[in-house]
């Protein structure tokens, strides 16, 4: 492992972070401003402009999604809610359908 120098992501949760119910459970999300600065920093990072102070920044961002979404993970593999029954998904929609099958060479 190398080390890296970054920004702990802790500094970030506080005003970076928000939570969103999803179904029975809530969801860790980054707020509108984070995610913002997030876009901002990939988009220096791909033109080579990030300073040392940026790239620590966005190491700390980086580490944060990680960890909200292994969480975010979690909770979603223990919830019990889903949108709907499987077979509610397409009573409405027409049958487009077609038989692809092709009768063998003979």
């Amino acid at each position: 492992m190398t080390p890296q120098l970054m920004i702990q992501p802790s500094v970030l949760i506080q005003s970076g972070m928000e939570v969103m119910p999803v179904g029975d459970f809530m969801v860790f999300r980054f707020t509108p401003e984070l995610q913002q600065r997030s876009d901002e920093l990939i988009q220096r990072a791909k033109a080579s402009e990030l300073t040392p102070a940026e790239e620590a920044e966005m190491a700390g961002i980086s580490e944060l999604s990680r960890i909200f979404t292994f969480i975010n993970a979690q909770l979603s593999a223990s919830a019990t809610w889903s949108p709907s029954k499987l077979d509610d998904w397409y009573n409405n929609e027409p049958n487009t359908s077609a038989n692809t099958a092709t009768p063998p060479n003979t």
